[in-house]
């Protein structure tokens, strides 16, 4: 099933964060929110993450629901080999405890090898996080947060501060692995052409105290979708509109 937000509102004193926000997400799309740095965007996540509570509404569809979590920076662990990293979070799922010493069972290095080449890391599996350059280490991390069997996957601008072309080599990375698992996605950024590369559904938030001020389908199916094509340039053109910015 998608997850349903029902008039959700959060504040911090007298900061008003959003108030009476609603959102569905539909179960196996990519939904995107697009809005102003500081509107709010990551406590939404954080509130459907569990780490904060909101002040009022709903949430319907997170009961029983495995959530993973990508963030802004990788967060591996650097004692950890690449494949020492994905195995943390397999072990994890599968309720089996971490017990220093044991190896990595067959299958569990069979799995890993595939989420490593998915993301073209098959060859770095041994490395350690600080033997690898930036866009690396958010590949693994890229492939750790797929590694662990969740039903929903937040992001939280993990594209962010990125060069262009490193930015477009690690969304084809992310979108190496929906493809293989469809995975319900919310991701939040503030970037236009990210939204427009990834999103299904696109939902447009104001500055803070944050509202909803439009929402767009993306209907160009995830392998066609380029920077150059007409239907995404259309697409950016009415985000920007939405959001106040003129092109």
């Amino acid at each position: 099933m998608g997850i349903e937000i029902r008039t959700l509102s959060k504040s911090y004193g007298n900061l008003v964060v959003f108030e009476r926000m609603s959102l569905d997400l539909k179960e196996g799309a990519v939904s995107v929110i697009l809005g102003p740095s500081g509107c709010g965007k990551t406590t939404l996540l954080n509130v459907l993450s569990g780490v904060v509570a909101p002040d009022f509404g709903t949430v319907a569809g997170l009961s029983g629901c495995r959530i993973s979590y990508l963030f802004q920076e990788p967060r591996l662990l650097p004692w950890r080999t690449v494949e020492g990293n994905l195995d943390f979070v397999l072990r994890d799922s599968s309720g089996d405890a971490e017990r220093e010493g044991r190896g990595t069972s067959a299958r569990t290095h069979e799995l890993i090898g595939r989420f490593l080449d998915l993301v073209g890391l098959a060859e770095f599996r041994d490395y350690y996080p600080d033997s690898l350059s930036g866009g690396m280490r958010q590949r693994v991390a890229i492939a750790r947060a797929f590694a662990f069997p969740a039903d929903l996957l937040l992001m939280d601008e993990p594209f962010q501060a990125l060069d262009l072309s490193l930015k477009v080599s690690l969304m084809g990375a992310f979108e190496s692995l929906w493809r293989q698992d469809r995975r319900t996605v919310l991701f939040v950024t503030h970037d236009v052409q990210e939204a427009v590369l990834l999103g299904d559904a696109i939902t447009v938030l104001s500055a803070r105290p944050a509202c909803i001020v439009g929402s767009l389908r993306n209907d160009v199916p995830h392998g066609e979708r380029s920077l150059r094509d007409e239907r995404l340039l259309a697409l950016e053109r009415e985000l920007y509109s939405l959001l106040g910015v003129a092109r």
